[in-house]
């Protein structure tokens, strides 16, 4: 008899333990879903804040100002990783202020992290297209002749990834032309100046390999 009563006893209170239980766990989830929200939208808040200062800072003719709003950029940047540093947006953003500013080296880390796993995987495969030409661009732009195989493997993958991207071509004919592959560089010319007739860069291009 006392077992019987111990045992119901026991099944009471764990019935009521689950029923706690489910009861609380939807709104443990709730509230971390609702932080990870919240978090989200201020790391939106500073990339589209860095984001319109790297604008202004392109546009603007004064290269002290150039500078100062690029530097808030990174800052703002900086922010918005340190809330999601999985963001690639949020690297490129870093990469292309630190650019602006001459940090071409810091630039190439920045590009380099929002490339590589996790963050990638963010990145739809245009957008991974144009950040792979860019960091390319800085590649050539650092030591034209050094990194100039690094650059032919980041405009090959973003030209197959951004098959319109025509200063993409133009960057790739290049640097073909600068490792001595011609005919390479001859056709990527060619197919940057179907994509854009009047490209001025691919038409020097073929003009020089068939001076």
């Amino acid at each position: 008899m006392g077992t019987d009563v111990l045992l119901q006893l026991a099944i009471l209170l764990l019935t009521l333990g689950m029923f706690f239980a489910i009861q609380k766990f939807p709104q443990k989830a709730l509230t971390k879903l609702r932080s990870r929200g919240r978090t989200t939208a201020v790391a939106h808040r500073h990339f589209f804040q860095g984001s319109h200062l790297l604008a202004r800072a392109r546009s603007t003719r004064n290269r002290t100002t150039s500078l100062s709003l690029a530097k808030d950029a990174v800052g703002e940047a900086d922010k918005a990783l340190s809330l999601n540093p999985r963001d690639a947006a949020a690297h490129i953003l870093k990469a292309l202020a630190l650019d602006l500013m001459g940090h071409k080296s810091s630039a190439l880390r920045s590009f380099d992290a929002a490339l590589s796993p996790p963050a990638v995987r963010s990145l739809s495969e245009r957008e991974r297209g144009d950040a792979l030409f860019k960091r390319a661009e800085i590649h050539v732009a650092v030591n034209r002749r050094r990194r100039v195989d690094s650059a032919v493997s980041d405009l090959v993958e973003a030209v197959r990834l951004s098959s319109d991207n025509v200063k993409a071509y133009c960057l790739l004919g290049e640097c073909y032309e600068m490792k001595g592959m011609r005919d390479e560089a001859r056709k990527a010319f060619e197919t940057a100046i179907r994509l854009e007739p009047g490209s001025v860069a691919a038409r020097e291009g073929l003009g020089r390999l068939e001076s």
